[in-house]
């Protein structure tokens, strides 16, 4: 059955991670043309890197929502709700007219639809996390943790591939509809992860809490009285986790197209031969973390990206086509570390019955900051002239961040759950 459970999950969360990122790279690539097409190029990308962030404005709403509905009525319920509302958002976006057509309603409406997103994700990841762990044997834990990280490269294979085969249409094609097509496979996408999550059983752990009558009336108030240094350690650990995507990914894409010179073909080839490799890299840092520890391998992986942060841009900004993908494919492992460990460590800090509304909270604070990552390096990029480094002191920044997090989360691991349970007793 934890097998069963974990599998379902990791697909389900590949599909919605599907639906998220198909957001990304199109924000990278296409979006500023149809939405922002009055403004000159620069301003165009920036635009559409805000409202790439917005997505992350609405997650801690979705946190406390979908948290709320996972603490109290069972994670498989809440999970249902964030897949229909996600792939619901996500195919809406290819039924928007363009600007040309209702002018500044276009960006408005799509705005309005990232935050739908935002709102799903706010709940996915949390509720994920938990139903693969509290299926799982406690030994295994780490490793179930990983499983449903992999649906995030899955999710980024899927989103490349399909523009990889759009890359070969014209600018006036892709422009005229082409565009939508990566967001109106969000509905039968959908349909096959509704499927998935209806089969799921809920989870022992949650059943336990229910029949002991200690599900929480208020599980955000709960969380904020008496877990929220945890929250903040396990935002602070998750950062770099989440954020080297949209820097390595959607920011470096458009970094590389609009100052490198690199073909769109080039950049969504190192996305996704980067993806391929993070489903051996993945399981493989999962179980280590089951030897050494969930923050262990957090917090390596966060000190090995700080160390090759400034000598990855360096090579980066002086690529050729071959070197730009094998850096970004080498680039990629240390970070890699850090986020496949990310849903051991939460799982660990805090107790089953806040379980959903802490980790998606914290998760999303994360998130928030993360999804403002392209915007803020492509504001830097403007600042300094498109200096070689600017990325690399994000990529520093956000490693520094995480490094705290995990070694705080060293110390709070193991401890927590029983400290919770005695003050909440």
């Amino acid at each position: 059955m934890a097998r069963k459970v974990a599998g379902a999950s990791f697909i389900g969360t590949a599909l919605e991670s599907y639906d998220f990122y198909v957001f990304g790279t199109a924000a990278a690539l296409v979006l500023n043309r149809i939405f922002f097409p009055d403004v000159d190029a620069a301003t165009g990308i920036l635009l559409s890197f805000l409202t790439l962030g917005m997505g992350f404005v609405a997650r801690p709403l979705g946190a406390i929502l979908f948290g709320h509905i996972g603490d109290r009525a069972g994670r498989k319920t809440s999970l249902i709700g964030t897949i229909v509302l996600m792939g619901t958002a996500t195919g809406a976006v290819g039924l928007l007219p363009d600007y040309n057509t209702i002018g500044i309603w276009a960006p408005l409406l799509l705005v309005l639809l990232r935050l739908l997103q935002g709102l799903a994700v706010g709940g996915e990841w949390g509720g994920s996390i938990l139903i693969a762990t509290e299926h799982a044997p406690a030994r295994r834990r780490a490793l179930y943790a990983a499983i449903p990280q992999i649906g995030s490269p899955v999710g980024t294979i899927m989103v490349t591939g399909i523009f990889l085969l759009l890359a070969s249409v014209s600018d006036e094609a892709m422009a005229a509809g082409v565009w939508r097509i990566p967001f109106l496979l969000a509905f039968p996408f959908m349909g096959i992860a509704l499927y998935l999550r209806l089969a799921i059983d809920e989870t022992p752990v949650f059943k336990d809490v229910a029949k002991a009558h200690q599900v929480t009336r208020i599980p955000l108030a709960e969380v904020l009285r008496h877990q929220w240094r945890a929250v903040l350690v396990a935002a602070a650990a998750a950062l770099l986790g989440i954020g080297s995507y949209f820097l390595m990914t959607t920011y470096t894409q458009a970094y590389g197209v609009s100052q490198l010179g690199l073909s769109e073909s080039t950049v969504l080839n190192a996305a996704l031969v980067g993806s391929v490799l993070q489903l051996a890299t993945i399981p493989a840092f999962g179980l280590l973390a089951t030897r050494i520890g969930s923050a262990r391998m957090v917090l390596a992986g966060a000190v090995a990206t700080l160390l090759i942060s400034f000598p990855l841009y360096f090579i980066i900004s002086n690529a050729t086509t071959p070197v730009y993908i094998l850096t970004i494919l080498i680039g990629g492992i240390a970070p890699t570390a850090a986020w496949a460990a990310l849903g051991g460590l939460m799982a660990d800090l805090f107790p089953a019955r806040t379980g959903f509304t802490a980790m998606s909270l914290a998760y999303s604070i994360a998130g928030i900051l993360s999804g403002f990552t392209p915007s803020i390096t492509q504001g830097f990029s403007n600042a300094t002239g498109g200096a070689w480094w600017h990325p690399g002191v994000v990529l520093a920044l956000m490693s520094l961040i995480t490094i705290a997090g995990a070694l705080a989360a060293r110390r709070m691991s193991g401890q927590n759950t029983d400290a919770a349970l005695k003050v909440q007793a």
